[in-house]
């Protein structure tokens, strides 16, 4: 009998991106990203010009897409990313959030 196609790890990374990325379409190239990987999450811009996400998905999925945030939309300029893992909550959709 074969052995079934192991199931992907889920994960939650919730990310800080920092550079010039307010203003340049980070926030709306992250929603069209994220949601054509199929991850679930959302994203949005802090007030001190940072960008937040949480992308929650099948790892390797997640890690494709937190190589993605290095770079972002082409008028992005990223100076740092960083990323913390969280415990997988289950979201469901990719929104943009309205700053807190």
């Amino acid at each position: 009998m074969p052995n079934p196609t192991p199931t992907p790890k889920l994960i939650r990374a919730h990310v800080f991106i920092s550079g010039r990325v307010q203003g340049v379409g980070y926030r709306y190239a992250t929603v069209e990203t994220a949601s054509q990987l199929g991850l679930t999450g959302w994203v949005r811009n802090l007030p001190d010009n940072r960008v937040e996400a949480v992308f929650e998905g099948a790892q390797p999925i997640v890690d494709e897409m937190v190589r993605w945030c290095h770079a972002g939309p082409p008028a992005a300029m990223v100076k740092s990313v960083v990323v913390e893992y969280e415990v997988w909550e289950g979201l469901r959709g990719f929104e943009v959030r309205r700053c807190e």
